[in-house]
């Protein structure tokens, strides 16, 4: 998603009320919603990337990353969780309020954990104002389809973005039966059933997770709003990664729709390696690492 020119008639925002958008002197353009829907409508991809922290955050936001997604595979990643059913609220808004202060540019939506939302859709409002007031995030993302309606509705009526995500859905596999593809066979008017439930409900995308590309497609063809790829193929309007998947830094068995662009893990391993071996021999701190 690249940003517009000045001929399009939109021109650099600043913060409102007199405040400085910028620590420099060049205007910043953060992306907004209406760029994920202009992205859409022209075809251009939509890129995103989890991030848990504001060094990634900043690098990511450097690269030209669109969107940054606060998931709740922190449970996973930073917490050490064997599922991202655990993960708490007050666990991730440190997470996300790193994130969001860490970038000038891309949009960042604060992911709703397993049981901060299903209650009800007072329930939902109640855990997505406290992502927008105490991160500083820009849009929350919640899990399931029909089932979610109710509750994507409320959100949107607040004035608060939200992004759907069906398929696969990580917080329900328990009752999925674990990581097993979404969307095969009858399984596909369900999940065009949930796809078109978001869009109504107010969803201003929706993340495709791990099912078949021919369902992705179809899907894609009957929405409005984007569609995100996670594991879905090449017929969406954009694709999202966990980053320390695509980095090569998770170790261990990798989906099979990673592509790995890194082996940051390996690099890390060899220098912590050399660390080590220096400091026993003795090599380190030499007589440049000293004060005077």
């Amino acid at each position: 998603m690249t940003e517009q020119s000045p001929s399009t008639g939109e021109t650099a925002e600043t913060a409102p009320y007199g405040g400085s958008a910028a620590s420099s002197d060049e205007p910043l353009k953060r992306v907004r919603k209406r760029h994920f829907q202009r992205a859409r409508d022209t075809g251009v991809p939509i890129v995103g990337l989890t991030s848990y922290d504001q060094l990634s955050a900043r690098i990511f936001d450097e690269a030209g990353v669109d969107f940054l997604l606060v998931g709740d595979s922190a449970g996973n990643v930073v917490y050490g969780y064997h599922s991202t059913v655990p993960v708490t609220v007050d666990e991730l808004i440190p997470l996300t309020r790193a994130v969001a202060s860490a970038t000038k540019r891309a949009f960042v939506i604060a992911d709703m954990p397993f049981g901060s939302y299903e209650l009800s859709p007072e329930q939902a409002l109640t855990t997505a104002f406290r992502f927008m007031k105490e991160t500083g995030a820009h849009a929350v993302k919640l899990e399931g389809g029909v089932r979610s309606a109710e509750q994507i509705r409320r959100i949107v009526g607040a004035g608060i973005p939200v992004m759907a995500h069906i398929g696969f859905t990580p917080q329900s596999e328990h009752q999925i039966g674990g990581h097993v593809i979404q969307g095969r066979g009858d399984q596909e008017e369900a999940l065009l059933a949930d796809a078109l439930a978001v869009e109504e409900a107010g969803a201003f995308s929706v993340v495709l997770e791990m099912i078949p590309s021919s369902a992705a497609k179809r899907v894609t063809e009957a929405l409005t709003i984007p569609t995100i790829s996670v594991g879905a193929g090449p017929h969406t309007s954009g694709q999202l990664m966990v980053w320390t998947d695509f980095a090569g830094f998770s170790g261990g068995r990798y989906p099979k729709f990673v592509k790995r662009y890194a082996d940051l893990r390996g690099v890390l391993t060899d220098a912590v390696t050399a660390f080590r071996d220096d400091v026993a021999s003795g090599a380190y701190p030499a007589a440049e690492h000293e004060y005077d």
